[in-house]
Protein backbone atom coordinates (compact mmCIF):
# COMPACT_ATOMS: atom_id res chain seq x y z
CA UNK A 1 0.00 0.00 0.00
CA UNK A 2 1.32 3.51 -0.75
CA UNK A 3 2.13 5.49 2.34
CA UNK A 4 0.25 8.69 2.98
CA UNK A 5 2.34 11.81 2.77
CA UNK A 6 0.50 13.40 5.65
CA UNK A 7 -1.22 11.87 8.63
CA UNK A 8 -2.70 13.06 11.91
CA UNK A 9 -2.54 11.39 15.27
CA UNK A 10 -5.85 10.77 16.99
CA UNK A 11 -5.10 13.56 19.49
CA UNK A 12 -4.58 16.19 16.78
CA UNK A 13 -7.58 14.94 14.79
CA UNK A 14 -9.82 15.28 17.85
CA UNK A 15 -8.27 18.64 18.74
CA UNK A 16 -8.78 20.09 15.25
CA UNK A 17 -12.36 18.86 14.99
CA UNK A 18 -13.23 20.23 18.44
CA UNK A 19 -11.46 23.49 17.64
CA UNK A 20 -13.35 23.93 14.36
CA UNK A 21 -16.64 23.13 16.06
CA UNK A 22 -16.06 25.63 18.86
CA UNK A 23 -14.74 28.32 16.48
CA UNK A 24 -17.86 27.91 14.35
CA UNK A 25 -19.92 28.22 17.54
CA UNK A 26 -18.10 31.44 18.50
CA UNK A 27 -18.65 32.89 15.03
CA UNK A 28 -22.37 32.07 15.20
CA UNK A 29 -22.55 33.53 18.71
CA UNK A 30 -20.87 36.78 17.59
CA UNK A 31 -23.24 37.17 14.65
CA UNK A 32 -26.24 36.44 16.84
CA UNK A 33 -25.07 38.88 19.49
CA UNK A 34 -24.50 41.62 16.94
CA UNK A 35 -27.93 41.07 15.41
CA UNK A 36 -29.67 41.08 18.79
CA UNK A 37 -27.64 44.06 20.05
CA UNK A 38 -28.08 46.21 16.94
CA UNK A 39 -31.63 47.52 17.33
CA UNK A 40 -31.67 47.94 21.16
CA UNK A 41 -28.35 49.79 21.05
CA UNK A 42 -29.53 52.12 18.28
CA UNK A 43 -32.79 52.86 20.14
CA UNK A 44 -30.95 53.41 23.42
CA UNK A 45 -28.46 55.78 21.80
CA UNK A 46 -31.23 57.73 20.11
CA UNK A 47 -33.15 58.01 23.41
CA UNK A 48 -30.08 59.43 25.15
CA UNK A 49 -29.51 62.04 22.46
CA UNK A 50 -33.23 62.89 22.30
CA UNK A 51 -33.26 63.36 26.07
CA UNK A 52 -30.30 65.76 25.84
CA UNK A 53 -32.03 67.71 23.08
CA UNK A 54 -35.32 67.91 25.01
CA UNK A 55 -33.58 69.02 28.21
CA UNK A 56 -31.56 71.61 26.30
CA UNK A 57 -34.66 72.82 24.49
CA UNK A 58 -36.61 73.16 27.74
CA UNK A 59 -33.74 74.95 29.43
CA UNK A 60 -33.25 77.43 26.62
CA UNK A 61 -36.96 78.03 26.23
CA UNK A 62 -37.59 79.05 29.85
CA UNK A 63 -34.29 80.81 30.58
CA UNK A 64 -33.72 84.53 30.08
CA UNK A 65 -30.79 85.82 28.07
CA UNK A 66 -28.36 85.90 31.04
CA UNK A 67 -29.28 82.46 32.37
CA UNK A 68 -29.27 81.08 28.84
CA UNK A 69 -25.54 81.91 28.51
CA UNK A 70 -24.87 80.30 31.89
CA UNK A 71 -26.82 77.19 30.86
CA UNK A 72 -24.90 76.81 27.60
CA UNK A 73 -21.56 77.18 29.43
CA UNK A 74 -22.58 74.66 32.10
CA UNK A 75 -23.64 72.09 29.49
CA UNK A 76 -20.37 72.53 27.65
CA UNK A 77 -18.22 72.18 30.77
CA UNK A 78 -20.00 69.35 32.57
CA UNK A 79 -21.72 67.33 29.87
CA UNK A 80 -19.43 67.94 26.84
CA UNK A 81 -22.43 69.38 24.99
CA UNK A 82 -22.18 72.40 22.69
CA UNK A 83 -25.21 74.54 21.85
CA UNK A 84 -25.02 77.13 19.12
CA UNK A 85 -27.45 78.90 16.78
CA UNK A 86 -28.02 77.24 13.45
CA UNK A 87 -27.40 79.56 10.51
CA UNK A 88 -28.78 79.09 7.01
CA UNK A 89 -25.23 79.23 5.66
CA UNK A 90 -24.01 76.30 7.81
CA UNK A 91 -22.61 73.40 5.83
CA UNK A 92 -23.08 69.93 7.25
CA UNK A 93 -22.63 66.29 6.26
CA UNK A 94 -25.46 63.77 6.81
CA UNK A 95 -25.04 61.39 9.71
CA UNK A 96 -27.03 58.50 8.24
CA UNK A 97 -24.34 56.66 6.28
CA UNK A 98 -24.72 53.14 7.64
CA UNK A 99 -27.45 50.81 8.85
CA UNK A 100 -26.68 51.64 12.47
CA UNK A 101 -26.58 55.43 11.99
CA UNK A 102 -29.68 55.27 9.80
CA UNK A 103 -31.56 53.58 12.63
CA UNK A 104 -30.40 56.29 15.09
CA UNK A 105 -31.40 59.09 12.70
CA UNK A 106 -34.85 57.64 12.14
CA UNK A 107 -35.38 57.18 15.88
CA UNK A 108 -34.31 60.79 16.61
CA UNK A 109 -36.66 62.18 13.96
CA UNK A 110 -39.53 60.12 15.33
CA UNK A 111 -38.92 61.52 18.84
CA UNK A 112 -37.92 65.12 18.03
CA UNK A 113 -40.02 65.77 14.94
CA UNK A 114 -39.58 65.50 11.19
CA UNK A 115 -37.70 68.81 10.95
CA UNK A 116 -34.80 67.39 13.01
CA UNK A 117 -31.47 67.33 11.21
CA UNK A 118 -28.70 64.87 12.19
CA UNK A 119 -25.18 65.57 10.91
CA UNK A 120 -21.74 64.06 11.37
CA UNK A 121 -19.96 67.43 10.98
CA UNK A 122 -20.94 71.10 10.78
CA UNK A 123 -18.69 73.63 9.09
CA UNK A 124 -15.85 71.12 9.20
CA UNK A 125 -16.22 70.33 12.91
CA UNK A 126 -16.83 66.58 13.42
CA UNK A 127 -19.19 65.22 16.03
CA UNK A 128 -22.79 64.22 16.47
CA UNK A 129 -24.80 67.31 15.56
CA UNK A 130 -28.55 67.49 16.04
CA UNK A 131 -30.46 70.43 14.58
CA UNK A 132 -33.72 71.36 16.35
CA UNK A 133 -36.09 74.28 16.73
CA UNK A 134 -37.22 76.32 19.72
CA UNK A 135 -40.30 78.08 18.49
CA UNK A 136 -38.90 79.68 15.31
CA UNK A 137 -35.24 79.69 16.29
CA UNK A 138 -32.89 76.98 14.99
CA UNK A 139 -30.11 75.51 17.10
CA UNK A 140 -27.33 72.93 16.84
CA UNK A 141 -26.55 70.54 19.66
CA UNK A 142 -23.17 68.87 19.47
CA UNK A 143 -22.81 65.69 21.60
CA UNK A 144 -19.92 63.34 22.14
CA UNK A 145 -20.21 60.81 19.31
CA UNK A 146 -18.53 58.12 21.43
CA UNK A 147 -21.76 57.83 23.42
CA UNK A 148 -23.52 56.08 20.59
CA UNK A 149 -20.76 54.36 18.67
CA UNK A 150 -21.15 50.59 18.30
CA UNK A 151 -18.51 48.25 19.65
CA UNK A 152 -15.24 48.91 17.85
CA UNK A 153 -13.28 46.32 15.94
CA UNK A 154 -10.57 46.39 18.60
CA UNK A 155 -13.11 45.53 21.30
CA UNK A 156 -14.48 42.69 19.21
CA UNK A 157 -10.93 41.47 18.54
CA UNK A 158 -10.07 41.39 22.25
CA UNK A 159 -13.19 39.53 23.31
CA UNK A 160 -13.18 37.11 20.39
CA UNK A 161 -9.46 36.52 20.92
CA UNK A 162 -10.05 35.65 24.57
CA UNK A 163 -12.86 33.31 23.53
CA UNK A 164 -10.63 31.62 20.92
CA UNK A 165 -7.76 31.12 23.39
CA UNK A 166 -10.16 29.64 25.93
CA UNK A 167 -11.59 27.45 23.15
CA UNK A 168 -8.16 26.14 22.14
CA UNK A 169 -7.19 25.38 25.74
CA UNK A 170 -10.50 23.64 26.30
CA UNK A 171 -10.03 21.64 23.09
CA UNK A 172 -6.57 20.51 24.23
CA UNK A 173 -7.89 19.34 27.60
CA UNK A 174 -10.93 17.59 26.10
CA UNK A 175 -8.89 15.92 23.34
CA UNK A 176 -6.34 14.72 25.88
CA UNK A 177 -9.05 13.29 28.14
CA UNK A 178 -10.71 11.55 25.19
CA UNK A 179 -7.52 10.11 23.72
CA UNK A 180 -5.61 9.16 26.88
CA UNK A 181 -7.32 5.74 27.22
CA UNK A 182 -6.78 5.08 23.51
CA UNK A 183 -3.12 6.07 23.83
CA UNK A 184 -2.69 3.63 26.71
CA UNK A 185 -4.42 0.93 24.65
CA UNK A 186 -2.13 1.61 21.68
CA UNK A 187 0.96 1.42 23.91
CA UNK A 188 -0.20 -1.85 25.47
CA UNK A 189 -0.94 -3.30 22.01
CA UNK A 190 2.56 -2.36 20.81
CA UNK A 191 4.06 -4.16 23.81
CA UNK A 192 2.05 -7.28 23.00
CA UNK A 193 3.27 -7.07 19.41
CA UNK A 194 6.82 -7.13 20.81
CA UNK A 195 6.03 -10.22 22.89
CA UNK A 196 5.39 -8.57 26.28
CA UNK A 197 2.10 -9.67 27.80
CA UNK A 198 2.29 -8.00 31.22
CA UNK A 199 0.45 -4.79 30.24
CA UNK A 200 -2.71 -4.29 32.32
CA UNK A 201 -5.26 -1.60 31.46
CA UNK A 202 -7.50 0.11 34.00
CA UNK A 203 -10.77 -1.81 34.32
CA UNK A 204 -12.39 0.73 36.65
CA UNK A 205 -12.88 3.52 34.08
CA UNK A 206 -16.07 5.54 34.42
CA UNK A 207 -16.79 5.37 30.68
CA UNK A 208 -18.57 2.08 30.03
CA UNK A 209 -17.28 1.48 26.49
CA UNK A 210 -13.64 2.11 27.45
CA UNK A 211 -14.01 -0.06 30.54
CA UNK A 212 -15.35 -2.93 28.41
CA UNK A 213 -12.54 -2.51 25.87
CA UNK A 214 -9.91 -2.59 28.65
CA UNK A 215 -11.47 -5.68 30.19
CA UNK A 216 -11.49 -7.44 26.83
CA UNK A 217 -7.88 -6.42 26.14
CA UNK A 218 -6.71 -7.71 29.52
CA UNK A 219 -8.46 -11.03 28.90
CA UNK A 220 -6.83 -11.28 25.50
CA UNK A 221 -3.38 -10.51 26.98
CA UNK A 222 -3.82 -13.21 29.63
CA UNK A 223 -4.89 -15.75 27.02
CA UNK A 224 -1.98 -14.86 24.74
CA UNK A 225 0.44 -15.18 27.64
CA UNK A 226 -0.97 -18.64 28.39
CA UNK A 227 -0.73 -19.63 24.71
CA UNK A 228 2.88 -18.42 24.59
CA UNK A 229 3.73 -20.37 27.72
CA UNK A 230 2.07 -23.52 26.36
CA UNK A 231 3.87 -23.07 23.05
CA UNK A 232 7.27 -22.81 24.74
CA UNK A 233 6.58 -25.94 26.79
CA UNK A 234 5.32 -27.78 23.71
CA UNK A 235 8.35 -26.85 21.59
CA UNK A 236 10.72 -27.87 24.34
CA UNK A 237 8.93 -31.21 24.61
CA UNK A 238 8.92 -31.73 20.84
CA UNK A 239 12.64 -30.98 20.64
CA UNK A 240 13.40 -33.48 23.41
CA UNK A 241 11.03 -36.14 22.08
CA UNK A 242 12.40 -35.91 18.53
CA UNK A 243 16.07 -35.76 19.38
CA UNK A 244 15.90 -38.84 21.61
CA UNK A 245 14.83 -41.25 18.80
CA UNK A 246 17.21 -39.48 16.40
CA UNK A 247 20.07 -40.22 18.74
CA UNK A 248 18.98 -43.87 18.93
CA UNK A 249 18.77 -44.04 15.14
CA UNK A 250 22.25 -42.61 14.83
CA UNK A 251 23.60 -45.18 17.33
CA UNK A 252 21.72 -48.05 15.62
CA UNK A 253 23.08 -47.00 12.23
CA UNK A 254 26.64 -46.90 13.52
CA UNK A 255 26.34 -50.34 15.08
CA UNK A 256 24.07 -52.25 12.70
CA UNK A 257 24.50 -50.85 9.18
CA UNK A 258 27.44 -52.45 7.37
CA UNK A 259 27.26 -50.53 4.09
CA UNK A 260 29.36 -47.37 4.55
CA UNK A 261 27.44 -45.39 1.91
CA UNK A 262 24.11 -46.27 3.51
CA UNK A 263 25.54 -45.35 6.89
CA UNK A 264 26.64 -41.93 5.57
CA UNK A 265 23.23 -41.32 4.01
CA UNK A 266 21.45 -42.22 7.24
CA UNK A 267 23.77 -39.93 9.20
CA UNK A 268 23.17 -37.14 6.68
CA UNK A 269 19.40 -37.51 6.99
CA UNK A 270 19.63 -37.48 10.78
CA UNK A 271 21.80 -34.32 10.66
CA UNK A 272 19.27 -32.69 8.36
CA UNK A 273 16.39 -33.55 10.70
CA UNK A 274 18.40 -32.21 13.62
CA UNK A 275 19.09 -28.96 11.73
CA UNK A 276 15.39 -28.62 10.89
CA UNK A 277 14.53 -28.98 14.58
CA UNK A 278 17.06 -26.21 15.35
CA UNK A 279 15.39 -23.98 12.73
CA UNK A 280 11.98 -24.53 14.26
CA UNK A 281 13.34 -23.70 17.71
CA UNK A 282 15.06 -20.56 16.41
CA UNK A 283 11.91 -19.34 14.71
CA UNK A 284 9.78 -19.97 17.80
CA UNK A 285 12.29 -18.32 20.13
CA UNK A 286 10.72 -15.76 22.55
CA UNK A 287 10.86 -12.13 21.43
CA UNK A 288 12.61 -10.51 24.40
CA UNK A 289 16.18 -9.40 23.67
CA UNK A 290 18.53 -6.99 25.41
CA UNK A 291 20.17 -4.52 23.06
CA UNK A 292 23.78 -3.60 23.83
CA UNK A 293 26.60 -2.09 21.73
CA UNK A 294 28.00 -4.91 19.58
CA UNK A 295 31.14 -4.85 17.44
CA UNK A 296 29.93 -5.82 13.96
CA UNK A 297 33.30 -6.91 12.63
CA UNK A 298 33.91 -9.49 15.38
CA UNK A 299 30.38 -10.97 15.02
CA UNK A 300 30.82 -11.25 11.24
CA UNK A 301 34.21 -12.95 11.68
CA UNK A 302 32.73 -15.49 14.11
CA UNK A 303 29.88 -16.24 11.69
CA UNK A 304 32.33 -16.64 8.78
CA UNK A 305 34.46 -19.05 10.81
CA UNK A 306 31.59 -21.55 10.75
CA UNK A 307 31.88 -21.85 6.95
CA UNK A 308 35.43 -23.14 6.34
CA UNK A 309 34.72 -25.34 3.32
CA UNK A 310 36.10 -23.12 0.53
CA UNK A 311 35.01 -25.68 -2.07
CA UNK A 312 31.38 -24.74 -1.37
CA UNK A 313 31.39 -21.13 -0.08
CA UNK A 314 33.85 -18.25 0.08
CA UNK A 315 33.00 -15.19 2.17
CA UNK A 316 34.82 -11.85 1.93
CA UNK A 317 34.06 -9.08 4.46
CA UNK A 318 35.06 -5.43 4.21
CA UNK A 319 34.19 -3.91 7.55
CA UNK A 320 35.99 -1.41 9.80
CA UNK A 321 36.89 -2.79 13.20
CA UNK A 322 35.27 0.12 15.09
CA UNK A 323 31.73 -0.17 13.71
CA UNK A 324 29.23 -0.91 16.49
CA UNK A 325 25.47 -1.36 16.46
CA UNK A 326 22.75 -1.77 19.07
CA UNK A 327 21.91 -5.47 18.95
CA UNK A 328 21.93 -8.79 20.74
CA UNK A 329 25.18 -10.54 19.83
CA UNK A 330 23.64 -14.02 19.74
CA UNK A 331 20.71 -12.87 17.62
CA UNK A 332 22.97 -10.95 15.20
CA UNK A 333 25.24 -14.00 14.87
CA UNK A 334 22.17 -16.14 14.13
CA UNK A 335 21.06 -13.63 11.48
CA UNK A 336 24.42 -13.73 9.68
CA UNK A 337 24.69 -17.51 9.95
CA UNK A 338 21.28 -17.97 8.34
CA UNK A 339 22.11 -15.53 5.55
CA UNK A 340 25.41 -17.31 4.83
CA UNK A 341 23.70 -20.71 4.93
CA UNK A 342 20.98 -19.45 2.59
CA UNK A 343 23.65 -18.18 0.19
CA UNK A 344 25.58 -21.47 0.42
CA UNK A 345 22.51 -23.45 -0.58
CA UNK A 346 20.94 -21.25 -3.19
CA UNK A 347 23.59 -18.76 -4.34
CA UNK A 348 26.11 -21.05 -6.05
CA UNK A 349 27.79 -19.82 -9.19
CA UNK A 350 26.41 -21.66 -12.21
CA UNK A 351 29.86 -22.37 -13.69
CA UNK A 352 32.06 -23.02 -10.66
CA UNK A 353 29.51 -24.42 -8.22
CA UNK A 354 31.03 -22.27 -5.47
CA UNK A 355 29.12 -19.58 -3.59
CA UNK A 356 30.94 -16.24 -3.40
CA UNK A 357 29.58 -13.93 -0.70
CA UNK A 358 30.52 -10.31 -0.07
CA UNK A 359 29.79 -8.50 3.20
CA UNK A 360 29.95 -4.68 3.15
CA UNK A 361 28.47 -1.80 5.08
CA UNK A 362 27.28 1.80 4.76
CA UNK A 363 26.14 4.43 7.25
CA UNK A 364 22.90 6.36 6.90
CA UNK A 365 22.31 8.85 9.70
CA UNK A 366 21.72 6.94 12.91
CA UNK A 367 21.68 3.60 11.08
CA UNK A 368 24.27 1.06 9.95
CA UNK A 369 23.36 -1.03 6.90
CA UNK A 370 25.15 -4.37 6.42
CA UNK A 371 24.89 -5.86 2.93
CA UNK A 372 25.30 -9.62 2.34
CA UNK A 373 25.45 -10.42 -1.37
CA UNK A 374 25.91 -13.64 -3.29
CA UNK A 375 26.56 -14.08 -7.04
CA UNK A 376 23.98 -16.78 -7.71
CA UNK A 377 20.93 -16.78 -10.00
CA UNK A 378 18.91 -14.42 -7.78
CA UNK A 379 15.14 -14.53 -7.32
CA UNK A 380 12.26 -13.45 -9.55
CA UNK A 381 11.28 -9.87 -8.54
CA UNK A 382 7.64 -10.81 -7.90
CA UNK A 383 8.76 -13.44 -5.36
CA UNK A 384 11.10 -11.20 -3.34
CA UNK A 385 8.39 -10.12 -0.85
CA UNK A 386 7.57 -13.79 -0.12
CA UNK A 387 11.09 -14.87 0.78
CA UNK A 388 10.60 -14.07 4.47
CA UNK A 389 7.38 -16.12 4.60
CA UNK A 390 7.90 -19.31 6.62
CA UNK A 391 8.41 -22.46 4.47
CA UNK A 392 8.54 -20.49 1.20
CA UNK A 393 11.26 -21.24 -1.36
CA UNK A 394 11.89 -19.55 -4.68
CA UNK A 395 11.80 -21.62 -7.85
CA UNK A 396 15.52 -21.26 -8.42
CA UNK A 397 16.18 -22.96 -5.09
CA UNK A 398 13.65 -25.77 -5.19
CA UNK A 399 15.93 -28.42 -6.62
CA UNK A 400 18.50 -27.82 -3.92
CA UNK A 401 16.05 -27.28 -1.07
CA UNK A 402 17.14 -29.35 1.89
CA UNK A 403 16.26 -26.98 4.75
CA UNK A 404 13.08 -26.15 6.58
CA UNK A 405 12.31 -22.99 4.61
CA UNK A 406 12.67 -20.86 7.73
CA UNK A 407 16.09 -19.24 7.28
CA UNK A 408 15.05 -15.83 5.99
CA UNK A 409 11.91 -15.86 8.16
CA UNK A 410 14.21 -16.29 11.20
CA UNK A 411 16.41 -13.42 9.97
CA UNK A 412 13.44 -11.09 9.52
CA UNK A 413 11.95 -11.98 12.92
CA UNK A 414 15.29 -11.58 14.73
CA UNK A 415 15.93 -8.16 13.18
CA UNK A 416 12.42 -7.03 14.10
CA UNK A 417 13.10 -8.04 17.73
CA UNK A 418 16.26 -5.88 17.66
CA UNK A 419 14.45 -2.87 16.18
CA UNK A 420 16.05 -3.36 12.77
CA UNK A 421 14.85 -4.11 9.25
CA UNK A 422 15.60 -6.61 6.48
CA UNK A 423 15.43 -5.66 2.82
CA UNK A 424 15.95 -8.23 0.05
CA UNK A 425 16.67 -7.47 -3.58
CA UNK A 426 18.48 -8.62 -6.69
CA UNK A 427 21.95 -7.10 -7.02
CA UNK A 428 23.17 -5.45 -10.18
CA UNK A 429 25.16 -8.02 -12.11
CA UNK A 430 23.25 -10.94 -10.60
CA UNK A 431 22.75 -12.50 -7.23
CA UNK A 432 20.64 -11.84 -4.16
CA UNK A 433 21.56 -9.06 -1.72
CA UNK A 434 20.23 -8.76 1.83
CA UNK A 435 20.44 -5.35 3.55
CA UNK A 436 20.48 -5.52 7.37
CA UNK A 437 19.53 -2.19 8.94
CA UNK A 438 20.41 -1.66 12.64
CA UNK A 439 20.71 1.35 14.93
CA UNK A 440 24.27 2.64 15.30
CA UNK A 441 25.63 2.43 18.83
CA UNK A 442 26.49 5.76 20.52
Amino acid sequence: MPRKLFGLSLFWRTFILLGLLLIAGIAAWVQTFRALEFEPRAVQAAQQIASLVNLSRAGLRYADSINRVTLIKTLSDQEAITLKPREPSDKFEPYEVSRFTQAIGNELKSRLGPTTVVASSVNGTPGLWVGFQIEKDNYWLQADSSRIEPMTGRTWFVWVGIALIATMLGSVIIARLINQPLKELSFAASRIREGEYDSVLDESMITREIREVNQGFNRMARELAKVEEDRAVMLAGISHDLRTPLARLRLEAEMSVVDEEAKRNIASDIDQLDAIIDKFMDYARPGEVELVPVNVSSVVDKAISQFRDTKRIRIAAKLPIDTRVMADETELSRVLTNLFENARRYGRNTYTGVTNVEVSYTRSGAWVILSVRDHGPGVAPEKLPQLTTPFFRGDAARTAATGAGLGLAIVDKALTRMGGELELGNAQGGGLVAHIKLKRAP
